[in-house]
């Protein structure tokens, strides 16, 4: 399935610099590899399949800490519906455990524009700011069963193998997606440590909004 070119609906207005990026991202669809479109178009089906049914839509990020890749999916997805004015997502994420939103993961972010708030201590629940007008994302580490996250009717969205694999079942879902990204870690403390968050962040942001896209297209 190849997305057309839309125009943005009457969504919630971005953060003038998520605004840019996103625009820039959805450019960038001919980078995403033809395998992992058709992964996409998994999750461009279930948006469609829940509009079209008028049910709401709940999308939770798995992967092992909660740390990384995880959060930067349900950002993004949030990002991507209020861009696409789709108002019936949720964005939840979780891990296998719990650990810490990764501060090097919230510095990328906020190189990437978002606006983010942090209240401090030890799991510090971020408030992630995307939307003019719209509540921040409450961001922290937590169990992808964490009474938080949604209990039935998700899509459980994979985004590293060790979950996928430590995960075999988990009740509740309508979808499980192995969309798995290489984890960022390799790179602290190295020189390319920001090189290569920025370039995850990009990747699963440029991803997951030709998945919403597709849904904007078909509806």
């Amino acid at each position: 399935m190849q997305h057309e070119t839309k125009p943005s609906s009457l969504g919630a207005p971005l953060l003038e610099s998520v605004q840019r990026l996103t625009e820039e991202l959805l450019a960038e669809a001919a980078l995403i590899p033809k395998a992992r479109k058709e992964l996409l178009n998994q999750l461009t089906n279930y948006l469609v399949q829940k509009n079209e049914a008028k049910q709401p839509i709940s999308l939770n990020f798995i992967c092992t800490h909660n740390s990384r890749r995880s959060h930067l999916g349900q950002i993004w997805a949030a990002t991507a519906a209020a861009y696409f004015g789709m108002t019936d997502v949720t964005t939840y994420s979780g891990g296998t455990e719990s650990t810490a939103f990764n501060p090097r993961a919230v510095a990328a972010l906020e190189r990437a524009g978002f606006q983010i708030e942090n209240p401090g201590g030890e799991n510090p629940h971020y408030r992630v700011h995307y939307a003019l007008d719209t509540p921040p994302l409450v961001c922290f580490s937590k169990t992808f069963d964490d009474p938080s996250n949604p209990q039935s009717h998700f899509a459980a969205i994979m985004t590293c193998s060790d979950a996928d694999e430590n995960c075999p079942f988990i009740p509740g879902v309508d979808l499980r997606l192995p969309l798995t990204y290489e984890d960022p870690k390799i790179a602290d403390d190295t020189p390319e440590e920001a090189a290569r968050y920025e370039e995850r962040l990009r990747q699963i942001g440029r991803e997951i909004l030709y998945a919403f896209q597709g849904a904007h297209v078909a509806t």
